[in-house]
């Protein structure tokens, strides 16, 4: 049974503008509820017109502060904070917790990977380089410039409160932008736990803010304002298409990183129990709510029942509770909508024909916890191999043909993460260059290292963020030419 003693000293969270925490100026807050009791926990001030506008001169100001900072320093103030962020770990793993539901031991790897996402930014900031281009008149001089896009808005997900801030602010502080942060309502006290080590380690006033309320208030404000100048979104692909489009309207730059329903092709000639092996706490991390979760289970039909047993012993050797409990490994879904959405999948997947191997209920525990699902002989039209589900379910279908293995994986207009097994190298290089997605992983888990792009294609979205290639989201080429007189 869950205890509420496990939440004691959740804080209410306040607004960061102008490097002060602060209140509404309307006093209006949102309540914070626990996922794993339903209770609530604290409160979030929900941020008015008069709060963003004050929020976006502030980052305007904090802009041309920071900017003018050198490069090697804007690297040492990033390195403090990651360190800062390291020593605080312990305490903003219990927040994320508290507010988000993920086990302790997923929260802190989420705390500390966040930090060394900041020190590799860090560092790849000082590598922004324009160049000098050969003149066709020798009285010239061309040089091409990479400057700062200028202030950024982030609108961030609950479901890595900490890590999905980390990955946008990190590359825009790097390259001299500031950043004002629209975070989750659900998870607000991890977000501003990390913002505080970035005050703390001594960015300008302004460099970092964080609001929180009515969310299409907040975009409608934010991304038409003109001193802002680039949007990043990470959420659903609904929503960025909207904001996108919005954003389109007021020819603001824009990085997506969106859905995805990630396919899993085991073939014929895959170590079945490696597969297992890696791709089940894949599977089930963070109850499934993940956007490279795997989600689609294309296994060999040589293979298939020992894959599917594997998988529905794991499931059943999870221990759902409060993520703040010892011996927890499963966490409860982010709120009750979600356990609806859940019934619904397998309500429907079942009506198509598909067998639940194990699983697809709410359990009978306060909060918002669903059974670790697993359903096998899932037919195409059924809804879980159409739509991404977004919690703990496993949907498995066999197959012959590696070709119709790579098919089915790139029917979809979803193109984020992938993952493959195969001990062929033939079949590595088939699938590998077949597959539509932004990441593709073989015979591993997903390694989201700060060093290698992270983003989709199609309707996952577009920009990367993580390699070289975060930085260019977050910043503008300038042609100058010189003529000597």
């Amino acid at each position: 049974m869950t205890s509420p003693d496990l939440h004691p000293n959740y804080p209410d969270t306040l607004l960061l503008i102008d490097g002060k925490w602060q209140p509404s100026t309307t006093g209006s807050t949102i309540p914070v509820l626990s996922p794993a009791t339903g209770r609530k926990i604290g409160s979030v001030a929900c941020a008015s017109i008069d709060d963003l506008e004050r929020a976006v001169l502030a980052a305007h100001k904090g802009f041309e502060l920071w900017r003018a900072v050198p490069a090697v320093q804007r690297a040492a103030v990033m390195r403090k904070a990651a360190g800062l962020l390291r020593e605080r770990a312990a305490s903003i793993a219990r927040l994320l917790t508290a507010e988000q539901g993920k086990p302790l031991s997923e929260a802190t790897m989420e705390v500390h990977a966040s930090a060394d996402i900041i020190e590799w930014f860090a560092d790849e900031g000082l590598r922004v380089y324009g160049r000098i281009v050969p003149p066709r008149n020798p009285a010239m001089q061309q040089l091409v410039i990479k400057e700062p896009v200028g202030p950024v808005v982030a609108f961030t997900p609950w479901n890595y409160p900490v890590n999905q801030i980390v990955r946008k602010l990190s590359a825009a502080l790097a390259c001299g932008c500031s950043m004002l942060v629209k975070a989750p309502e659900e998870t607000p006290a991890s977000p501003a736990a990390l913002l505080r080590a970035f005050v703390d380690a001594g960015v300008p006033a302004g460099t970092v803010g964080l609001v929180f309320g009515e969310p299409e208030q907040i975009s409608n404000h934010l991304i038409a304002h003109p001193l802002i100048r680039k949007i990043t979104f990470t959420g659903s692909t609904a929503i960025g298409k909207q904001l996108a489009a919005l954003a389109g309207m007021h020819m603001k730059r824009t990085s997506m990183e969106l859905g995805g329903h990630a396919p899993v092709i085991v073939a014929s000639d895959a170590n079945a129990a490696l597969a297992v092996r890696f791709l089940a706490p894949t599977k089930f991390h963070n109850a499934g709510q993940a956007c490279v979760s795997p989600t689609r289970f294309l296994v060999h039909n040589s293979l298939r029942k020992p894959f599917e047993e594997a998988m529905v012993a794991y499931a059943e050797s999870l221990k759902p509770g409060d993520g703040l409990a010892e011996g927890t490994t499963l966490g409860p879904l982010a709120n009750a909508r979600r356990l609806a959405a859940m019934e619904r999948v397998v309500e429907d997947a079942e009506q198509c024909g598909a067998t639940l191997a194990t699983g697809g209920r709410r359990l009978a525990m306060a909060g918002n916890f669903f059974a670790p699902t697993v359903l096998t002989d899932v037919p195409l039209d059924a809804d879980v191999f159409n739509s991404e589900p977004f919690g703990p379910i496993a949907a498995i279908r066999g197959f012959d043909d590696i070709e119709e293995a790579i098919a089915e994986a790139n029917r979809l207009a979803y193109g984020l993460g992938a993952y493959a097994f195969t001990q062929s190298i033939a079949n590595a290089r088939r699938i590998s260059q077949s597959l539509e997605a932004g990441m593709v992983w073989i015979n591993q888990p997903p390694t989201p290292f700060p060093e290698m792009p992270f983003g989709g294609v199609k309707d996952s979205g577009y920009g990367s963020e993580g390699g070289p290639e975060a930085l260019e989201a977050y910043l503008v080429t300038k042609t100058v030419s010189i003529m000597a007189l």
